[in-house]
């Protein structure tokens, strides 16, 4: 990457980590979308798992406190069920693919009725989100708003949502490293590892500054703003993956 480029990759680390820092979500799906544009799907999934690795590992770390573990084994058994099934069938999206399921899955996720979403703190449901979270993960690149879908409903409050979709991201992440680093890498697309180390860096900062935004914000203001920014970034990348499936030369 050019040193112009690198400083626009660098802003963006540091926007989106400050806006998943307050939301919890959204700022992965730009990252993931900037990246795509600079290198092929495995480089730029594995640059994204980096970063936002740190990021949510940070924020799991200064919400700790609101974290609802009682939750996470189970969603930890379905995410790695569904990871091996997955790792067998070895399968690499295209960008195409990926553009799509970023635009499509989280204006689907909006609009699910309220009745049919499901809650996270039921019987069972850790496990099911687990395993369709990562199957989105690992094939469609950001599932975020899709996994907000089982905390819509549940009598969780903003910071024990943010907290605990941290740790659930944290494995995801984990998880699509691990399975896009087995995939054959462009000689021209692999990245030097302080690529890494400062991407996690401006990851840390973006969420620490989003903590007190996240103090100060209603739990209403919290929902409705989430649900205006994902569909903002989804339209926009559902109209560049249609583009790309109309002009695939382009």
């Amino acid at each position: 990457m050019s040193a112009v480029t690198m400083a626009i990759v660098a802003a963006v680390v540091l926007v989106t980590s400050f806006l998943s820092g307050i939301f919890g979500m959204a700022g992965g799906l730009i990252l993931l979308g900037v990246l795509l544009i600079i290198l092929d799907v495995a480089s730029a999934m594995i640059l994204f798992g980096t970063t936002q690795l740190g990021a949510n590992g940070w924020r799991a770390f200064l919400w700790r406190g609101h974290v609802v573990w009682r939750l996470i084994g189970g969603y930890v058994a379905g995410a790695l069920a569904m990871f091996g099934f997955m790792k067998v069938a070895a399968f690499l999206p295209d960008k195409t693919m990926v553009y799509i399921g970023l635009g499509v899955l989280p204006i689907a996720g909006t609009f699910v009725p309220p009745a049919w979403r499901p809650d996270i703190t039921r019987r069972f449901m850790p496990f099911a989100c687990g395993a369709f979270i990562m199957a989105l993960q690992l094939m469609a690149g950001a599932a975020g708003s899709v996994l907000d879908i089982f905390f819509q409903r549940s009598p969780l409050d903003r910071k024990a949502i943010v907290a605990t979709k941290a740790v659930t991201q944290v494995i995801a992440h984990v998880c699509r490293i691990v399975y896009f680093g087995t995939f054959a890498i462009p000689g021209n697309d692999v990245l030097p590892w302080w690529v890494y180390v400062g991407a996690v860096a401006l990851a840390l900062a973006g969420t620490s500054l989003a903590a007190g935004v996240l103090h100060r914000m209603t739990d209403d203001s919290f929902r409705r703003w989430s649900r205006r920014l994902i569909l903002t970034v989804s339209a926009v990348y559902l109209a560049r993956g249609l583009w790309l499936l109309a002009a695939p030369a382009a």
